[in-house]
């Protein structure tokens, strides 16, 4: 029998209010999910109106191809290839990033240590390297500066030389239960309330997925097939992802004005920002998943590059 795994969407309404949905616009679900996003998205389209639902996650894909909506359009890749799609040819584009709440509660996933499973992470566990098998080889300085850069982790080296010892006397770590108790042996102080092991999972899993790259890659590819008065709203769940964000949209909504030259133009910028939305109480009392999230909303003002 197969397990159903439920998944609450984070800012619903507020992300899709948002975009200012038009009836006959053009839309990207850059990160489908479980689908919530989508779905009332859909619910806000007229006949003429389209969704381009994207995933990395199989099981992502296969709850997307049951909607039945001549409206969706589903595809198995990365939010990165969006910088390959034409300029200025969507009305909105909707990112909801970090892991969905099936794939930290299916321990098959070996994404959270709350529950014992494969050490594997991958967002798509078709492609690439699982978590075991970098660790198996990952020399220390590796380990140690994905932990610290990713999971700003200041027992970062610590826990690779952890990592390492434990490979050289047993074999390579091959079980989420097992790096959480070698991490929680490791860490002797942490914050209240806090696993251990939280910070090393999550740079280990953004690590794995090429996160921060896929992201970045994401934003820019946002920018160029966004038309004019097309938004950009995305929500993050953490502080490493939260800054690319906020970078990013300052950097093409703020100009920099050339202290040598005061008096020269101020050149166009292609987005204005719509500001930040934080979770109600009420959501993240009925969803404590939500507590962490940031909702960052964009315009786009100029001509797409690439256009006349």
């Amino acid at each position: 029998m197969t397990t159903e795994w439920t998944h609450t969407t984070v800012l619903l309404q507020e992300a899709i209010d948002a975009l200012a949905v038009r009836p006959d616009g053009h839309y990207v679900d850059a990160t489908f999910g479980r689908g919530g996003h989508t779905r009332l998205l859909l619910s806000q389209l007229g006949p003429q109106g389209r969704v381009v639902a994207l995933d990395r996650d199989p099981a992502a894909i296969e709850v997307a191809r049951a909607i039945n909506d001549p409206r969706l359009t589903i595809q198995h890749q990365a939010f990165a290839d969006l910088t390959q799609w034409p300029a200025a040819s969507v009305d909105g584009v909707l990112m909801d990033l970090g892991v969905s709440s099936p794939q930290i509660d299916d321990p098959t996933r070996g994404f959270s240590f709350r529950g014992d499973g494969p050490l594997d992470m991958r967002m798509d566990p078709t492609r690439g390297m699982a978590l075991s098998e970098w660790l198996a080889t990952a020399s220390v300085a590796e380990m140690a500066e994905v932990i610290r850069d990713y999971g700003e982790e200041r027992f970062a080296l610590q826990i690779a030389k952890a990592i390492a010892f434990r490979r050289q006397e047993r074999g390579p770590l091959e079980r989420t239960a097992e790096l959480a108790q070698l991490v929680a042996d490791t860490v002797k102080t942490r914050e209240p309330g806090q696993n251990p092991a939280t910070r090393t999972f999550q740079a280990f899993r953004i690590h794995i997925n090429g996160e921060l790259a896929q992201l970045d890659a994401a934003l820019e590819g946002s920018l160029n097939i966004l038309k004019p008065m097309g938004r950009l709203a995305v929500i993050s769940f953490h502080s490493l992802e939260d800054r690319r964000v906020k970078q990013f949209m300052n950097r093409h909504a703020k100009a920099v004005v050339d202290r040598r030259a005061p008096f020269a133009p101020v050149p166009d910028m292609p987005l204005r920002l719509l500001g930040r939305i934080r979770p109600s109480e009420a959501e993240v009392a009925a969803n404590p998943r939500s507590r962490s999230a940031i909702l960052r909303v964009a315009e786009r003002v100029a001509a797409a590059r690439g256009t006349a």
